[in-house]
């Protein structure tokens, strides 16, 4: 799969771990920036990162801010995104199976390399179960966002 990844200044040191992980699992990454530790604001990365997936450039994404939540709130203005912060490998997986979740949110300040690199495997591990009870909570999520 290529993955969209892209991070404000508070992210920037767990990027790399990100980006290693994603690789290490046999995933091309598009890297949408930044690089550089200089304040940047992040609604623009977590919308790169969702444009991505929504255009199809990218199957899935990961945005990371400080906290995560700013490019949790941020990704999920874009139609089509389903971004979620996630802090535990439960909620990655458990996401994509029920909810179909396609952007996958960190906080760089919140957890450190090592449970960013399992989070990661389980996000991109997991894959969307095709039930009735899920397409129809799905449909129902669609529909708030075509309101």
């Amino acid at each position: 799969m290529k993955i969209a990844v892209g991070t404000d200044h508070g992210g920037l040191i767990l990027k790399q771990s990100v980006i290693e992980a994603v690789q290490r699992l046999g995933h091309e990454v598009l890297d949408f920036g930044t690089d550089s530790p200089a304040s940047v604001d992040y609604p623009d990365f977590a919308a790169a990162v969702g444009n991505a997936v929504v255009s199809g450039q990218a199957e899935r994404g990961i945005a990371i801010c400080g906290s995560g939540v700013g490019v949790t709130v941020a990704a999920n203005k874009i139609k089509g995104v389903r971004a979620c912060l996630c802090h535990d490998t439960y909620s990655a997986h458990q996401g994509v199976e029920h909810d179909d979740l396609n952007v996958l949110c960190l906080g760089g300040r919140v957890i450190g390399p090592a449970l960013a690199d399992e989070i990661v495997q389980a996000f991109l591990s997991a894959n969307f179960h095709n039930e009735a009870r899920f397409t129809r909570r799905l449909d129902k999520v669609i529909a708030l966002e075509n309101q």
